[in-house]
């Protein structure tokens, strides 16, 4: 299985389904790095004032919000920072959804969450009842210090989290100013029945092997003959690495039960009970800890 990212537990109620976080994409363009080809040293980039064309040193930097044309509302470090969203290492589903009220434009980044410890069989159950409810899970989750909004949907065997985009970042439809030709078609059943044989004609099954990127294809056989001719340049690169906290999680069997039974307790009014005639006997009783 592919190295996880993040590590955390989807947490609705008192719930929570321990899981790790894996990319379910990968980057599979050509990469071109910059180099200096009098000494094969990578070339990064220039901090330059634009309006001297100097450059200037990282101590000179501030980051200013553009207010209005020409004018920025400067914000320290610690201003920025205290806006972060906290890091909570949680999933946190805010409600549960049609999967088909997801608009295709607000999807963006998928990922696949794998079950964590001894969270397989709480994972599969979680699974199995957003299946036979049609539904999807919408959470709030916390990556890098950015905060998402994110679906929780099932996959064959698996859960998947698609980041979405948030409704303010995507456009309405009205921006495109539609004429009324395309909005209210005048269309033949002749046209309609020739387009239809047409896409008909054109149907095959989905083959994902049988797509690729041609550009790519060939910068890779390129760079494979130029390799295997020696003519190779060595250039040193770092690689960091970062490591990431591990959630606490708790079993989700017996917390659905509690769940069920406090949301049938809080819509119920309490009653008292009639005191028995006779001494009831002392019992002893243990508290459950909570996680």
């Amino acid at each position: 299985m592919p190295r996880a990212i993040w590590k955390g537990a989807i947490s609705f109620g008192l719930v929570h389904i321990p899981v790790s976080l894996v990319s379910a994409t990968s980057s599979e363009g050509v990469d071109f790095d910059w180099l200096d080809k009098r000494s094969m040293d990578p070339v990064g980039y220039k901090r330059i004032n634009k309006a001297t064309g100097k450059e200037i040193s990282k101590d000179n930097i501030v980051k200013g919000v553009a207010y209005e044309k020409g004018r920025y509302v400067v914000l320290s470090e610690e201003e920025i920072r205290s806006a972060h969203p906290k890091s909570t290492q949680t999933i946190e589903i805010i409600a549960f959804v049609a999967a088909d009220q997801i608009p295709l434009q607000n999807i963006d980044t998928p990922y696949f969450l794998a079950p964590d410890k001894r969270g397989g069989k709480v994972y599969a159950l979680l699974r199995e009842t957003l299946k036979k409810t049609a539904k999807v899970a919408l959470a709030n989750v916390v990556l890098h210090t950015k905060q998402h909004l994110a679906a929780l949907m099932p996959l064959d065997s698996a859960l998947v989290l698609v980041m979405l985009r948030w409704p303010a970042e995507v456009r309405s439809l009205d921006e495109l100013e539609l004429g009324s030709d395309v909005t209210k078609p005048s269309l033949t059943k002749g046209e309609l029945d020739m387009a239809k044989r047409l896409v008909e004609d054109m149907s095959a099954d989905w083959q994902p092997d049988a797509y690729r990127d041609s550009f790519q294809e060939k910068i890779m056989a390129l760079v494979a003959r130029k390799a295997k001719a020696g003519k190779i340049e060595d250039v040193e690169s770092q690689e960091g690495s970062e490591a990431r906290k591990s959630a606490d999680v708790i079993d989700l069997t017996e917390l659905l039960k509690r769940s069920l039974a406090g949301q049938a307790s809080a819509a119920k009014p309490a009653t008292k009970k009639a005191a028995s005639k006779k001494p009831a006997a002392k019992t002893s009783s243990k508290k459950a800890s909570r996680a």
